[in-house]
């Protein structure tokens, strides 16, 4: 076959209807600049960024953390459009892209830790926007009930879930207008109430442009390295005119006003209070009881969006391409497993040691495994892939690629050593070390075959 011929059952997805996802490769690209621009905007805004904006009282101040944030966005906007590339060139999905580097059965390594935290954190945040749904309910009417308003939260969800990426878009488009208005009035209410002690704790102290500021980017960016693994999940929705340069204004000018706010208002509100709960932070900073309400609101909304966009459609790929459901089904099962995690003990304070060792494991193999996919397509493939040998199960990429195994272990060891910039201190090693390793490595002949 040549470059352009495919297997049967590779055959490319001309149309799709609402909720009809599909593995194959996708010629029907349902999001223009905007649409794309709002639906990234959504997606970011993510209690996790006020979280790692509250951590860094007493490290940085505010212009470092403006800073901090500044980098770790366009960072992310490279690194999304660098790895986006091979999916809005062929209209591919991650689980299709990384066949050529890891293998059909190896594949299910990176997917493996693209989707674990995707459902953790799923679980997770339907606990914070529930939490949000009841407390709105108590203010108004007297009722609360966190596991009422959580099932149903969760029930939402997947209700919005298997409309996939028709629903995605029209979702973020109304929600991103909400999004931008709430976000620019919690923060300049919590400059209002508490713009002394943003003075004295903020403005006023020296903190440092030394490794602190450094590992504060690498904080930001963490948030959003998941989503550079899978980033062709996205990008294969991308009209096909959108170049490079573009993608990375859209993603950068999306992602930094929705960190940019997050995180300093989780620096300013916790430096002036010691509060690190987003919704007691929320609420103790309005004091209309309305405008207490929409904040409640736009926090449950805000998760809802980051959930379907970030936490659903990686395991719902995985899903599909493991156990051969469609997409409806998929989203289904990603949602029910999110009520395994058990959220309700995870926002305990007892559980966040725990937490925070997840997040930094998980966290390790990021790296690896986008210099490991970036290295295999500009490197080893120059960008032309052949799309018939990635959907054929019995051809060279068959089983596991040990190369990219070994190079991705490597890469975990450095990012455990230098913890503090894993996502930094992993790519070189694991990069070149997967380039070498094809190279030389006898079992990793087949898988060089173009």
């Amino acid at each position: 076959m040549t470059t352009h011929e495919m297997a049967p059952d590779s055959a490319v997805t001309e149309h799709k209807a609402v909720g009809e996802e599909s593995l194959a490769p996708q010629e029907t690209r349902i999001m223009d600049p905007w649409s794309y621009l709002f639906a990234w905007l959504g997606g970011c805004v993510s209690i996790g960024t006020f979280t790692v904006g509250s951590g860094l009282v007493g490290t940085l101040n505010l212009l470092q953390t403006f800073v901090a944030i500044a980098i770790g966005c366009t960072v992310i906007g490279v690194a999304l459009m660098i790895n986006g590339q091979a999916g809005h060139k062929y209209g591919i999905p991650f689980m299709v892209q990384a066949r050529s580097a890891f293998g059909f059965t190896g594949t299910r390594i990176p997917a493996l830790v693209r989707s674990v935290p995707a459902i953790v954190w799923f679980g997770f945040q339907s606990w914070i926007g529930a939490g949000a749904l009841n407390l709105v309910s108590d203010t108004l009417f007297g009722y609360s009930n966190i596991w009422v308003f959580f099932v149903g939260f969760q029930a939402l969800q997947i209700g919005l879930s298997v409309l996939g990426f028709h629903g995605i878009k029209w979702l973020e488009n109304i929600g991103s207008v909400f999004i931008i208005f709430s976000l620019i009035y919690m923060f300049f209410s919590v400059i209002d109430k508490y713009g002394a002690e943003i003075s004295d704790n903020l403005i006023n102290v020296e903190g440092t442009w030394g490794a602190p500021f450094w590992g504060g980017t690498m904080l930001f960016l963490g948030i959003y390295s998941t989503m550079m693994l899978n980033v062709s999940d996205y990008a294969r929705e991308l009209r096909k005119n959108v170049g490079p340069l573009r993608q990375v204004v859209i993603y950068a000018n999306s992602i930094l006003p929705a960190t940019l706010f997050m995180g300093l208002i989780g620096l300013m509100v916790s430096s002036a209070t010691g509060e690190v709960d987003p919704i007691k932070v929320f609420s103790s900073a309005v004091d209309n009881k309305l405008l207490l309400v929409v904040t409640l609101l736009f926090i449950a909304f805000a998760q809802v969006t980051t959930n379907i966009l970030n936490n659903v459609v990686p395991p719902a790929y995985a899903l599909m391409d493991v156990f051969k459901v469609n997409f409806k089904t998929s989203a289904v099962i990603v949602g029910l497993l999110a009520f395994g995690t058990f959220p309700w003990e995870l926002v305990k304070d007892e559980s966040a040691a725990g937490l925070s060792l997840f997040i930094r494991t998980y966290s390790a193999f990021l790296g690896p495994i986008f210099a490991i996919l970036v290295v295999d397509y500009y490197v080893l493939r120059r960008r032309n892939l052949n799309l018939a040998k990635l959907y054929d199960p019995e051809g060279p990429y068959k089983g596991v690629n040990m190369a990219a195994v070994i190079a991705m272990v490597v890469g975990v060891v450095f990012a455990l050593i230098f913890s503090g910039i894993s996502w930094y201190a992993s790519l070189l090693p694991s990069g070149v070390l997967y380039y070498l390793l094809m190279q030389h490595l006898p079992s990793a002949q087949r898988f060089r075959e173009n």
